[in-house]
Parts: C-alpha cells; sequence; structure tokens
C-alpha cells in the first residue's frame, strides 16, 4: 500500500504492546523445528517442475517414463525429482513387476495443489 505525501503510513507503537494478543499467539505458536518444517515443505512446492510432476499426478498415476514424456522432461530428471517428492512424503510408489508407478502421498497434497489452483485462479 503506497501513500501520498499528504497521508501517513500507519506505525506501531511500541510502548504499546497488545500483550494478550501476542500471549495468546505465543501459547499456539508451533515450535522452531515445526516452522523450519514447515518452510522446508513449501520450499518443494516453489520448484515448477515438482508442481509439474505433483499435478499429473493429481489426475493420474504414472510411471517415470510416463511423466517424462508428459512434461518433456528425461527419466533421470525426472526421477530425481521424484526422489526430493518421496523424501518431502508427497508422492508414493507401488511396484507392478518391473514396473514402478507414482501417485500422490495422501489427500492432503490433493488439498493443497487444489486450494492452490484455487487462488490462482480468483
Amino acid at each position: 500500500m503506497l501513500f501520498s505525501e499528504e497521508e501517513k503510513a500507519p506505525s506501531c507503537e511500541l510502548q504499546h504492546v497488545h500483550e494478550d494478543a501476542v500471549k495468546k499467539i505465543k501459547e499456539i505458536m508451533p515450535d522452531e523445528d515445526s516452522l523450519f518444517d514447515l518452510a522446508e515443505l513449501y520450499k518443494i512446492f516453489g520448484d515448477s517442475t515438482r508442481i509439474k510432476i505433483l499435478y499429473a499426478l493429481f489426475e493420474a498415476e504414472l510411471c517415470v517414463c510416463d511423466i517424462a514424456t508428459l512434461i518433456g522432461m528425461s527419466m533421470s530428471a525426472v526421477s530425481h525429482q521424484l526422489r526430493i517428492l518421496k523424501q518431502a512424503r508427497l508422492v508414493q510408489y507401488r511396484r507392478d513387476g518391473k514396473s514402478v508407478y507414482y501417485s500422490l502421498a495422501d489427500d492432503h497434497v490433493r488439498s493443497i495443489l487444489g486450494q492452490g489452483m484455487d487462488h490462482i485462479s480468483e
């Protein structure tokens, strides 16, 4: 928000901390490790290649060959990204003979992607 020369930006009066609000939030604020883990999770979503893979898996269970063809990348590059997504527990896999099929790990991942798409579509 920009302010003209006549207007003044709102300022925090440090002499008047809203102690009740601060205390209430401090009581429910997650610990540093949890906040760090949450930030790391969102970093995973910060890569468009991984988002493409997740979005493809939002639609169907796929093997590495399918994903590589779909997003136009090498199987090696896709495998690397899938490894990151597996470590973050965003995707899971199952073996069927020599083939490995990937899918979203759970409904939380589906919800995150769906809500993100809804948000940017508004």
